[in-house]
């Protein structure tokens, strides 16, 4: 008994530990983002930062603007979900209502293995197979733009989408759908009006995550984009090159003086990143309890 309650409280301690761990490693981030990023406005403007629409960070007179790196973003990660969310989902549907045990054992494992391949493979397919096609199917002057970044980072959001979509859909119980049947419902309206409701609470986590995988993605996005810091139009600026905020820093921060107005730029638009990614998974989280305690 003795033994059995010092082996519990010595796993209590180092569970502890561990969740101290990962806030403390958090704060400490911050830090090291914020301390640095907030630097560039001593002598520049948060309202030039947040507003200017050109990115020069390397002329006479420097240009640090970020909204053409945050619509950027925004427009390839809007397309990757349009892309992803519905495909996804209905792929998930397919897997857990639809398809044979035999069928769904072998698409289940591949959807997680695609989750598993490093992003610059995703880059380099892109680059090779798909800007070719794109820019002859559009007749465009390059396939480096917007939507091919989108369509591949629809695909790397896919596995996750799928992969929760399917587990939340799959742990519905069985008694309820047996009961929408029992009562005359087909199929198709039991899924629909019962199962994929009482599953919204891990299909719409399953979204954000494939969102946050989308909005963070570096290596891909620098490879099949075009990297050129432009204010993309809606939807015309699909079919145009653009740059991102973590492409940004990946490409420029190897080169730039360190303590220069340059580089706490480029931790400003880190710190960004992060807020963005900090509300998303706050939105995630309200999304899934609500509809958890309405369920």
């Amino acid at each position: 008994m003795f033994k059995r309650n010092g082996m519990e409280k010595g796993i209590e301690s180092l569970l502890f530990i561990s969740a101290v761990a990962a806030v403390l490693a958090l704060f400490l981030l911050c830090i090291f983002l914020f301390r640095d990023g907030i630097l560039l406005f001593r002598d520049y403007p948060l309202s030039s930062f947040l507003t200017e629409k050109s990115w020069y960070p390397t002329s006479i007179n420097p240009r640090f603007g970020l909204l053409p790196l945050l619509l950027g973003s925004v427009i390839v990660t809007v397309g990757a979900i349009v892309f992803a969310v519905p495909l996804g989902i209905a792929a998930a549907i397919y897997i857990s209502e639809l398809a044979s045990p035999r069928v769904a054992d072998i698409l289940k494992p591949f959807t997680e293995i695609l989750a598993g391949i490093p992003s610059v493979v995703f880059g380099f397919f892109g680059l090779v197979v798909l800007v070719p096609y794109i820019q002859d199917a559009f007749d465009l002057r390059t396939g480096q733009i917007a939507l091919t970044g989108s369509i591949i980072l629809g695909i790397m959001a896919l596995p996750t989408i799928i992969s929760i979509s399917e587990d939340a859909i799959s742990s519905v119980p069985r008694s309820i759908k047996e009961g929408s049947l029992a009562l005359g419902s087909t199929k198709w309206q039991t899924i629909h009006k019962v199962t994929v409701p009482a599953a919204l609470s891990g299909i719409s986590a399953a979204v954000m995550l494939g969102i946050g995988r989308a909005i963070g993605e570096t290596m891909t996005v620098m490879m099949v984009t075009g990297n050129t810091a432009i204010i993309p139009g809606f939807p015309s600026g699909l079919f145009e090159p653009v740059r991102t905020m973590t492409a940004t820093i990946a490409l420029e921060m190897g080169e730039v003086p360190q303590g220069s107005d340059h580089f706490h730029a480029l931790f400003a638009i880190g710190s960004v990143l992060f807020i963005t990614t900090f509300i998303i998974n706050i939105v995630a989280g309200h999304i899934k309890t609500r509809y958890k305690f309405k369920l």
